[in-house]
């Protein structure tokens, strides 16, 4: 059996739940997402035990800060996402796309080296058991519009919102444009 530490999050998206393994942050999701981030936790650790604990190795006070405007706060946070090694390309890729500003699915695949695996990345993204730290809400569509997020496409137009991203109203315009802050 593994323990896994896990504390709960109020926020303006909602609760978040923050999971660690006692040294790396291994989940971050939403409440109500709660089997789903199990399933996949169980599925790399097998059975585990929740340990309710409040800011595990500091890992909430640094999402706190993000969610009052501190973009570097989790840049540093240890992850440990589990998945095959395509999936860790493309989750710690995440990491590489600054607040304040998008790609789309096709750019991040370009990026990876993988221009024809759009759809795998696409997928990928939308099992991102590490989400806001690994940035999948950074990647939209090609058309310059939102597209899928496992904790509901209003987080994740919060999510850019929040780092100051407004949508171009239609896909002729540019794919982001930053919001004067």
């Amino acid at each position: 059996m593994t323990d896994l530490l896990i504390d709960k999050l109020d926020s303006a998206i909602g609760q978040i739940l923050l999971v660690s393994d006692g040294e790396t942050l291994c989940a971050l999701d939403f409440a109500g997402y709660e089997s789903r981030m199990t399933q996949l936790l169980q599925k790399r650790y097998g059975t585990i035990r929740w340990i309710e604990t409040l800011n595990p190795q500091g890992f909430s006070e640094r999402m706190q800060a993000y969610l009052a405007g501190d973009w570097s706060s989790l840049n540093d946070i240890p992850v440990r996402t589990g998945g095959t090694p395509f999936q860790q390309q493309v989750w710690l890729a995440l990491r590489s796309i600054p607040p304040g500003t998008v790609m789309t699915y096709g750019q991040l695949a370009t990026r990876l080296g993988h221009p024809k695996a759009v759809r795998a990345v696409g997928m990928t993204n939308s099992l991102n058991p590490v989400a806001i730290v690994l940035p999948c809400h950074r990647v939209i569509g090609a058309n310059g519009k939102l597209t899928g997020y496992a904790g509901g496409l209003e987080r994740k137009q919060w999510l850019l919102q929040h780092e100051g991203v407004t949508l171009a109203t239609s896909a002729s315009q540019a794919v982001y444009q930053p919001s004067l802050l």
